[in-house]
């Protein structure tokens, strides 16, 4: 095992022999790590944390710290992460509160940049990306396969889609549809089908071309949304359902 003399950790850590602990770095008593984990320096991992393989610690992040609640005191919450992310330096993931459900989740495959904020009780799926100084307020939930642009702040219980894509600088304080572009100019709108992102991710052009459709229906007609929604249950592909189903289930909204 390859721990640096400087680094800290304390009685009850698990660490694998595989793993690298570098400078500085700061490991709880109820922190488990998986195998061959980096962690580079000045890392600090705390509370009842659970981290799988393959992950990758930059300076000045911190993992499973206290959630930034005044409700919280002290509760036995948890953080989970899952395998082969990479955090970049200074994120901050806070483990979950009582209220919230208890923990903190982030999946496998995720690109968490520079001075990203995770809140307790979100729920960050797999393979997304969250740009500089994207911030999750607690409650929220990003779906698979989705891109938050930087320094776009996330409301509370707010949902972002699968495969979505939010340009930077976007203020979200409702629902981001799946498979969508949604960036701000004087306000938030979601501008079409994220075509280029779905096409990297190996949707078919057949699949593209049924959101593009779906998309038409909901954004550029003259329909309300209840209309759109009954003339989108007609068409086929199991993403344009998927798509109806996130609007249907919403309880804050969707952006449009």
């Amino acid at each position: 095992m390859s721990i640096h003399p400087s680094a800290v950790i304390a009685a009850g850590a698990q660490i694998p022999e595989s793993c690298t602990v570098g400078p500085f770095c700061t490991i709880g008593p109820d922190v488990v790590l998986g195998e061959s984990c980096v962690l580079i320096s000045h890392v600090v991992l705390d509370g009842r944390t659970r981290i799988g393989a393959r992950n990758v610690f930059h300076p000045f992040c911190a993992v499973g710290v206290s959630p930034q609640d005044l409700k919280y005191r002290g509760e036995p919450t948890e953080t989970m992460v899952g395998e082969d992310n990479v955090v970049r330096e200074s994120v901050t993931i806070s483990r979950g509160t009582v209220g919230g459900g208890g923990v903190t989740t982030v999946g496998s495959g995720n690109l968490l940049m520079t001075c990203v904020h995770i809140g307790h009780d979100s729920h960050v799926g797999s393979h997304c990306i969250l740009a500089n100084a994207a911030t999750l307020a607690g409650h929220v939930i990003i779906e698979d396969f989705a891109t938050v642009g930087a320094f776009s702040p996330v409301h509370q219980h707010c949902i972002v889609g699968k495969y979505s894509f939010i340009g930077g600088g976007t203020i979200v304080t409702q629902d981001v549809l799946p498979f969508s572009k949604t960036s701000s100019r004087r306000e938030n709108k979601a501008f079409g089908v994220n075509s280029v992102g779905l096409e990297r991710r190996g949707f078919s052009s057949e699949r593209v071309r049924a959101l593009q459709k779906a998309f038409r229906l909901l954004l550029v007609s003259k329909l309300n949304t209840t209309q759109a929604l009954e003339k989108m249950r007609e068409l086929e592909g199991e993403d344009v359902a998927q798509l109806v189903s996130f609007i249907e289930k919403s309880e804050r909204g969707v952006i449009k």
